[in-house]
Formats: C-alpha cells, sequence, structure tokens
C-alpha cells in the first residue's frame, strides 16, 4: 500500500508545468549526475575508486595466473622428460612464474643438503615439511589481493544503497518543501537513488566474479601443487636400483618418468 502510494506521487503530473522534451540515454546519465547532490557524489567517487581498483587486481591476477598456468605445463613436461635433479635445478629459473618451482626449489635444496644430491634422501620427513611450506608461501602468494575483491564485491551494493537511501530522503524532503507532489520535486532525489544503485552493481558483479573464478584457479594450483610434491617424494624415495643413481634417473629407468 505505502509502496502504491508513493508511486502515485512519483508519477503525478504537474499540472502547472508544461511537459519537457524526454533526453536520450547519454544526455540523461549526464543530467543525473548534474542533479545529483553531494551525498551521491560522494557516493560515486568511492565506487569509482573501488571500480578502479578492482579492475586493477582483476587484470592483474589474470595475467599472473596465466603464466603461472602456462609455465607450470612446461615445468612439468621438462621435469619428467629429465633424467637427473640437477637437469631441472639448472633451469628451474626459466619456469619461474610456476607456483610448482618453487616446491621443486625448496625440496630439492633440502635433499642437496642431506646427500649433496646424490642418492636416496636421509630424512624424507624434511622433504615433506619443505613441500608442504613451499606449497603454502606460493598459495599464499597467488591469493595475495583477492581479500580486497571479495572486500569490494560484499561492500559496494550497500554504498550504493547508502546513496540510494539517501535519494529517497532527498525525494520526500522535496515533496514537503514544494507542498505537492510533482516530478518536478522528486525527479532530483530519485536519479540520485537509481543512479547510485546501478553504479554500486556495475563495481560489485564484476568483482565478485572474478573473486570466485580466482579463487578457484588457487584452490586448482594447491592441489596441483600437492599432486607434484607427492610426484617429487615419490622419485626421491625410490631405492630400488643403485643408491649413487639419481632419483628421476631411477624413475625414468622404471618407465614412470618417460
Amino acid at each position: 500500500m505505502i509502496h502504491s502510494l508513493f508511486a502515485l506521487f512519483l508519477f503525478q503530473a504537474d499540472t502547472g508545468a508544461s511537459p519537457s522534451p524526454v533526453p536520450d540515454g547519454g544526455s540523461a546519465i549526464v543530467e543525473m549526475l548534474r542533479n545529483s547532490g553531494p551525498v551521491a557524489l560522494v557516493v560515486l567517487a568511492i565506487l569509482l575508486i573501488c571500480s578502479l581498483w578492482s579492475w586493477a587486481v582483476i587484470l592483474g591476477k589474470w595475467g599472473s595466473f596465466r603464466r603461472a598456468s602456462a609455465q607450470s605445463r612446461r615445468f612439468l613436461r621438462a621435469f619428467r622428460k629429465a633424467t637427473r635433479l640437477q637437469e631441472i635445478a639448472a633451469v628451474s629459473e626459466n619456469f619461474k612464474p610456476s607456483p610448482l618451482v618453487n616446491v621443486f626449489d625448496e625440496v630439492y635444496e633440502t635433499y642437496r643438503r642431506q646427500t649433496g644430491g646424490y642418492g636416496p634422501p636421509r630424512n624424507i620427513t624434511a622433504l615433506e615439511r619443505a613441500a608442504q611450506t613451499a606449497s603454502s608461501e606460493s598459495l599464499t602468494a597467488m591469493e595475495k589481493r583477492l581479500t580486497s575483491l571479495a572486500t569490494i564485491g560484499s561492500t559496494a551494493t550497500f554504498i550504493g544503497l547508502f546513496g540510494t537511501v539517501m535519494g529517497i530522503v532527498d525525494a520526500f524532503h522535496g515533496l514537503g518543501t514544494e507542498g505537492a507532489a510533482t516530478l518536478r520535486a522528486v525527479a532530483p532525489g530519485v536519479s540520485e537513488a537509481l543512479i547510485t544503485t546501478a553504479a554500486g552493481l556495475l563495481v560489485a558483479v564484476p568483482a565478485v566474479v572474478a573473486y570466485n573464478n580466482f579463487a578457484a584457479r588457487a584452490r586448482d594450483f594447491a592441489a596441483r601443487m600437492d599432486d607434484f610434491a607427492r610426484e617429487l617424494l615419490n622419485s626421491m624415495e625410490e631405492v630400488a636400483l643403485k643408491p649413487d643413481q639419481d632419483p628421476i634417473e631411477r624413475e625414468a629407468a622404471r618407465g614412470l618418468h618417460g
């Protein structure tokens, strides 16, 4: 009932004013911005800053995830074709955007401290801890700044809603000062409400979509790092062949890394 009465007030024509021409889409937006009050302009400025920051994070993360995915595929191919750990260690810097490289470097460094780079590892538990630490550090780096996307996605709509509420308040204030429910009295406040609501949605939706996508890709990389760590540790645990033979060479001889 209240909504119906407000709609009647909102669309009641001003009998003493002549109808004005309807502006096109672009000029209508400009006119709404021109009629916006200081609260609406502040809200729009905040939303603009949030939008610029979120798109900067989105584009940066998209590029970093794309490079990490491509380099991970290349690194796995090189790892499975290698016959010695030293070969991979010598070229691992070429695949540095891949988080798998961090896992390999940390495990190999621990392995080299134990054995000098040859023979079976003396403490496989230490290698497992090194792999877990490297995986955790890489995942933390990949998830950096994702919380800002989540924050923007969850708060932008409320910031826009604040502008909406203030616009409706201004509309009712216009009704009171004009003394009649006319479009001329309520149009500025309604335009503020509409434009801030739309701006809040335009900022929030891309941020939420990007956050969900990047979070899913980060979980996928976490699973890849765990699988790679198990593959690397399994190759180091194989001691069936000669003790002075490199672990990857043993795996290649068994056809596991062909």
